[in-house]
C-alpha cells in the first residue's frame, strides 16, 4: 500500500486550509525527519537559491537551517488552491547565533501527488531584522495555539 497523507486531492477550501495547517504543525516541530515524510521520495525543491531532492536532501537542508535558525516560530496562512495545488504565505520568527532577531517572509507554491505527498516546493524568501521588541510570535517552542492569531490577523 501506498504511504498516504491526509487530506488527500483533489483540494476544496477546507482540505487546502488543513494541508497548510499540518505543514505548519509538523514545521514547527522541528523535526526533520516527521517534516520529510510529507513529501515524495524524490520531491523537488527550489528554496531561495538552493535545490533539494529527495527526503534525505530535505533532511540535511532541515537540520543546517533549524541549526542557524535558533527560536524558530512559523505562522502559514492559504492563500489558494487547484485540485492538486497549493499556494500559501508565511512568515517566521528567529534569532541568529548572535542574537539578532529576524522575521522571515515568503510564498510557497506545492504540488502533490494522489496520495497526498508533496512533489515539488518552490519558496521564495526574505529576511528582516527586528528588534526583539517587535516581535509577534509568542509562544512556547512547537505548534502555534490555536488561540494565537494568524498573519491576516497580525496585520503581516
Amino acid at each position: 500500500m501506498a504511504e498516504q497523507k491526509l487530506p488527500l486531492p483533489p483540494f476544496t477550501e477546507q482540505s487546502a486550509a488543513a494541508k497548510v495547517r499540518l505543514a505548519e504543525d509538523a514545521w514547527n516541530t522541528q523535526d526533520p525527519e516527521q517534516v520529510s515524510m510529507a513529501y515524495t521520495s524524490d520531491s523537488q525543491w527550489r528554496n531561495r537559491d538552493q535545490f533539494v531532492n529527495g527526503r534525505q536532501q530535505i533532511q540535511d537542508f532541515l537540520n543546517s537551517k533549524w541549526g542557524k535558525e535558533q527560536s524558530y516560530r512559523l505562522i502559514k496562512e492559504l492563500w489558494t488552491f487547484s485540485e492538486s495545488r497549493i499556494a500559501v504565505r508565511f512568515a517566521y520568527e528567529w534569532q541568529d547565533q548572535s542574537g539578532q532577531w529576524f522575521r522571515s517572509y515568503g510564498n510557497e507554491n506545492w504540488q502533490f501527488d494522489q496520495n497526498g505527498l508533496m512533489q515539488k516546493r518552490f519558496a521564495s524568501i526574505n529576511d528582516l531584522k527586528i528588534d526583539a521588541s517587535e516581535r509577534k510570535f509568542h509562544w512556547p517552542s512547537g505548534r502555534r495555539p490555536d488561540s494565537h492569531p494568524s498573519l491576516t490577523e497580525l496585520g503581516l
